[in-house]
């Protein structure tokens, strides 16, 4: 496997090489088109060989002994903190935080085009995260579950739709124009909340710590592929402008 990403990579590069300079126009929507590409490749390999080392039970003295350790934590408060953070993991969280998101944008930019690609994003997480939970069919721990859960374990739709959502929200404000500062707060906000909604899963007693490593894994995958998508299609979208300059593109920065 390793070779033939290897093998991947080295032609992809030299396509890139032979095809576009440094001076393209279009250069920057390529490097990001690869880079994505690249870690979509890593990442199915990474997925792939977690997941047959769950199969065979080859992690199963890692998980037992991170969730005894996490869930020795267990308080009041502490439960009520994670049940609060898990909540921005869920459906009803992602519809709060996309509401904010698109008064933002609205009230910023005046159009709905990153809105709807962060929804886009979310929903077939999801979707496909329920795919891969059917085909794999790993069911839940056998503790106290502190919320309720109905679906199976693997990988964690909690942890795969929040690397996948506020995974893109990151790289979303990384293309919009505001105060550095500000930029750094909401990227740090982003990124904690991807890493305490897979902990609270576990802290929870609805996952595996494999299910959550899954997830994430999982939802970089999906998170570089919407970011090949949607470059994609800004670049058609930039050379039709160019054949046709009465077609304005429309541009965050």
């Amino acid at each position: 496997m390793n070779d033939k990403i290897d093998q991947f990579l080295k032609r992809a590069l030299q396509f890139l090489r032979k095809h576009i300079s440094r001076k393209h126009p279009d250069i920057a929507y390529y490097f990001l088109i690869f880079l994505s590409l690249v870690i979509c490749v890593i990442g199915l390999n990474l997925f792939v060989e977690l997941t047959d080392e769950l199969l065979e039970e080859g992690l199963k003295i890692y998980d037992d002994a991170v969730t005894e350790y996490v869930i020795a934590f267990r308080s009041p408060g502490l439960t009520s903190f994670f049940k609060i953070i898990t909540f921005f993991g869920g459906v009803n969280g992602y519809l709060t935080v996309t509401v904010l998101v698109a008064v933002f944008l609205i009230l910023k930019f005046r159009h709905w085009q990153f809105t709807l690609q962060l929804m886009g994003v979310v929903v077939l997480a999801g979707l496909s995260n329920v795919v891969l939970k059917r085909f794999i069919d790993r069911p839940r721990p056998a503790i106290e579950h502190l919320v309720v859960v109905e679906s199976l374990s693997y990988p964690s739709g909690h942890a795969m739709c929040a690397m996948a959502y506020y995974g893109f929200l990151t790289y979303l404000f990384f293309h919009i124009k505001m105060a550095r500062w500000l930029r750094a707060i909401l990227c740090v906000l982003f990124v904690s909340f991807i890493f305490l909604i897979g902990l609270s899963r576990i802290y929870l007693g609805v996952h595996f710590p494999t299910d959550v490593l899954g997830g994430f894994i999982a939802g970089i995958i999906w998170l570089a592929f919407c970011i090949i998508l949607f470059n994609i299609i800004s670049l058609y979208r930039r050379k039709k402008a160019r054949r046709d300059p009465s077609e304005k593109e429309e541009n965050l920065e």
